[in-house]
Formats: C-alpha cells, structure tokens, sequence
C-alpha cells in the first residue's frame, strides 16, 4: 500500500489553560480496508498531530487532472485507509492537511479568492452552516438513499454520517462514581478530572456545548446556561487543544472522563481499551457530519467524485463497521459496537437557531470558562 500523504499542519497551539486552541465495485471497500484495522485505537490514538501540529511531511501540488486536496480533523488512521482505498478505486491522488474544523474553515475562509483545496472532509453541519458561502453546490447521485433528514437540502453540504455527542469514562479511574449523563459531571469528585477541548475550534465540542444547553435547558437553551457555568467550574482551567486529545487523554487515563463525538470512544471501546461510552440521560443530539466541495476549488471533478465515493454503499459499510461512524444511508444497518438509537433518547435542536447563535454562544463560554 502506498505511504498516505497525510500533511499535520501546526494549527491553533494545543494548551491546557487557554482559549487559543482547539477537536469502488461491492464488496471490496470491506476487503480493501481490512488490514488498516490491526492498529484499531492504538492507531487512532496518534491522532494528535491531526490537529495540535507536527512536522509537513509533503508538500501540497501536482497534476490538477490526478489529484485532490483534502482539509480534515479526522483520525489519522481513519484518513489513511480511507485515502488508501478512495486512490485504489479512482486513481486519484489525494492529500489531506490534517488540522481542527475551526482552524479549517478560517483558512478556507482566507484563501477564498484562490482557495488551495478542494474538500473539507468532517465538520458537522452545525459548525459549517454559517460558513456556507465558502461551498460549492454539488448534490450526490446517492442522495436518494439518505434518510431523509440528513438529505442535502441546502445544495452544499453533504452528509456523510451521523454523529452523538457521548461521554467517555476511563473504568480503571472511575471508581463508584457514577456517570450517566451530564448531572454527574458536577460530582465534585470529578473536579479537574474532565477532559473538554475548546468549542471555539473544535466542532465535536461546540456540538456538545449545543447538546447541553437543550439537554439541561429543557429544549430551551437560554435555561442550560445555569448548568454551563456550573461545568465550566468543574474544568478547574484545564481546556484542551483539540478533540483528539480529548479521547486520548481518557484512553491514556489522563483525565476520568471526557466529552467527545461517538467514533471518538467507540474506537477504544472496540479494541478492547477500559473505557465505556455513556449516552446522556438527558438527551443526546445526533447531528450530521458533512463533506463539504469549497468553491472555485482547482480540482472540483475529483472533488464531486469523492463525495460521490464517500457517500456509496460499499464506503459506508465499510466506515460503519471498521471505522465506528454511523451511516446516513438506509440501506445500511448500524455496527456492532454501537447503541441502537432506538435505546437512545434523542433530542433535537433548531439548527438555524443555533447557527444563528453561535458566536454569542462562543463568546458567553468563554467569558464563563475565564471567569
């Protein structure tokens, strides 16, 4: 297998204590991806480059006509065999710049005028759709199979799977407190034990910070701020740099518990680590992960064809049962390794409310979390 072109670039710094940083033909896409899962978590853990730097491996560019340059906060093992096998199927040279979705959509938005990728692969629709004029309109020929509300109504942003806002508990730290949704996050036992990245420029926790506002709001967000500040307390001004280290930290027993994305905990529950996945009792928000063409893009054919790939059948097979990501497609069942929705209590937000807000709502985080 060729060597992915996986290019960490040194984003928004990753501290602690600040708010500076950020989180083919059927049947062969399974076979194809199989030997990319012997590492499973332990791979999927080296996944702090993805968004807290590392060094350029190589540089961006080449022949427009075989080539597609991806921006993306996704796992480095989940870029690697996914990259690895959309080459394979289309004989496309794909890049990625691995970096957080904030950190992605400021670059996007300072290289509109002779953009220098052509994807932004992963960011939920929340956090993108005020940013919605950075993308091309492109509806997939897949479409059809989606469940209807992770359809592309807008005409630019493709779902491309599903994504709950989970809890992450270490059980060898855990001990007898209990944990089953956010309540139990002001235990104060718990005091400086929490791993939470910035919402500013992670999506994964601006999506948990949306989840919380409802959840413990009421369905009504401006009541969950009461709750938010109590959570901000129990950080003790530890804010992380980035998503992945989020589950990392819980993985390597750094913190008790942490607030991530679902793939996020399911991929070390899946290899056996001594971590579990609590769904909120409270209510959990499942919101579409999107795949997003940026406009004017250099290679915007290749671009419709790895959405066109992403979002077919075989791919995502193979992302729900070897990568933990719930497809959006109804010809598809749910993995294993995750909770049926149906055991889950789902709850919804007004996505246009809450893109409306989201500044505002960045910005009263970060006066409670500095205060």
């Amino acid at each position: 297998m060729k060597k992915r072109r996986l290019i960490p670039v040194l984003c928004a710094a990753a501290v602690a204590v600040s708010l500076a940083g950020c989180s083919g033909s059927s049947g062969s896409a399974t076979e194809k991806g199989a030997d990319t899962q012997a590492a499973k978590a332990e791979a999927g853990a080296e996944t702090g480059k993805e968004e807290n730097g590392g060094e350029k491996k190589e540089e961006a560019g080449g022949s427009k006509d075989e080539k597609l340059i991806i921006y993306s906060p996704l796992t480095e093992s989940m870029i690697d065999s996914m990259l690895a096998m959309f080459e394979e199927d289309t004989g496309i040279d794909a890049e990625c710049l691995a970096m957080g979705t904030g950190d992605a959509l400021k670059r996007i938005q300072t290289e509109a005028d002779n953009p220098q990728a052509d994807i932004l692969w992963s960011g939920t629709i929340g956090t993108v759709k005020n940013k919605s004029e950075y993308f091309a309109d492109y509806t997939t020929s897949n479409e059809d199979a989606f469940y209807d509300e992770y359809k592309n109504t807008e005409g630019n942003l493709t779902r491309f799977d599903t994504i709950p806002s989970v809890i992450m508990v270490n059980t060898d730290l855990i001990g007898d407190i209990k944990i089953e949704g956010y309540e139990d996050l002001l235990n104060p036992e718990l005091k400086g034990k929490i791993a939470f990245a910035d919402p500013a420029a992670s999506s994964s926790s601006f999506e948990h910070l949306v989840n919380m506002l409802y959840a413990m709001g009421g369905g009504n967000p401006d009541n969950g701020w009461d709750y938010v500040k109590q959570f901000c307390a129990q950080l003790d001004g530890k804010l992380l740099g980035g998503s992945s280290a989020v589950y990392k930290g819980v993985a390597d027993g750094e913190y008790t518990v942490g607030l991530t994305f679902e793939q996020g905990s399911a991929q070390y529950v899946g290899a056996g680590a001594p971590v579990k996945t609590v769904y909120m009792s409270e209510g959990v928000i499942f919101r579409g992960d999107g795949v997003y063409i940026i406009k004017g893009c250099p290679n915007e054919s290749n671009a419709q064809k790895f959405v066109d790939w992403l979002t077919s059948k075989d791919v995502q097979e193979f992302m729900n049962n070897t990568q933990y990501r719930r497809t959006i497609r109804k010809d598809v069942e749910a993995g294993d390794a995750m909770v049926p929705m149906d055991q889950i209590k789902v709850i919804q937000d007004d996505e246009t409310d809450t893109a409306a807000h989201k500044s505002e709502w960045l910005d009263e985080f970060k006066e409670l979390f500095t205060e």
